[in-house]
Parts: structure tokens; sequence; C-alpha cells
């Protein structure tokens, strides 16, 4: 039963990491840097940007920095891991939260920066492995602040 748990959290991840490196490819290979295409027009757009720093830009050229605290939150992830698999209601956010650092940390080792390119033009860009972080980790405070 433990190994089925498991088993859903990490698929649920490698889906995640799968997806972000798949659009993350698209983008890098069909576009042009800063090249930005109207999905719909005066609300989305994918423009692609490569970004040295976090989430909205901050602690750009921090990318060393970056991937410690991206290890490190992979780290907890599997040393509570025993404690996670225990609590059913959190499966899917913690897998969401994990997929989405690894695809984040894979374009950080491999590329220095990662590929942002969903852009809303009132936000700052972003991508499906800061959507997965973004929306695990909000889906974990409901599910913390409900217990």
């Amino acid at each position: 039963m433990k190994n089925r748990k498991a088993l859903i959290i990490f698929l649920i991840s490698i889906f995640v990491v799968l997806l972000d490196q798949f659009t993350k490819y698209l983008v890098s290979r069909y576009m042009e840097l800063s090249q930005s295409i109207p999905i719909i027009k005066n609300v989305v757009y994918f423009t692609y940007i490569r970004n040295t720093g976090a989430g909205f830009g901050i602690l750009k050229g921090w990318n060393t920095i970056l991937i410690f605290i991206s290890l490190i939150i992979i780290g907890i992830l599997f040393f509570y891991f025993d404690r996670i698999i225990k609590e059913k209601q959190i499966y899917v956010p913690i897998a969401l939260v994990l997929g989405g650092a690894v695809g984040n940390l894979i374009n950080r080792i491999f590329l220095g920066y990662v590929i942002d390119f969903v852009d809303f033009r009132i936000w700052p860009a972003f991508n499906v492995a800061d959507s997965c972080i973004t929306i695990g980790a909000l889906w974990l405070i409901i599910c913390f602040w409900k217990k």
C-alpha cells in the first residue's frame, strides 16, 4: 500500500516535469528570444523569456542560490515522505510542488536560467513548473488551514 501511494505521487510529479520540459522545449525551439505570440489578443501571450531569477523576476542572477534552495525543498519533501504518504489529501499538491521544483531545477542546472513563456502582460511571465508550484503550495495551505 505504501508503494502504491508513493507511485501516485511520483507519477504525477513525473508528468509535471515532462509537461514542463516539453513546453519549454517547444518555446525555445520554435520561438526567438523575446518573441511574443498572442494566444488571446490583449489577454494572454506566449513570450519567450529567459529568467535568471525566481518568481516575479526577484533574485536575478542568483542561479546558484536558487539551485541550492530548490535542492533543499526537494530534500525536505523526501525527508518527510513517510509522513506525506499518510495524508491522502496532500498527494496531488505535494506532487505538483515536487514536479514543478524539479522542472525548474533542470533548467537552472543545465541552462543557467528558467524558460518562462505564459504572459498575461499584467503579471510576470511564468511556465508550467511555476504554475504547479503555486497551485500545489496554495492547495497545501488550504489543506493545513482546514486541519
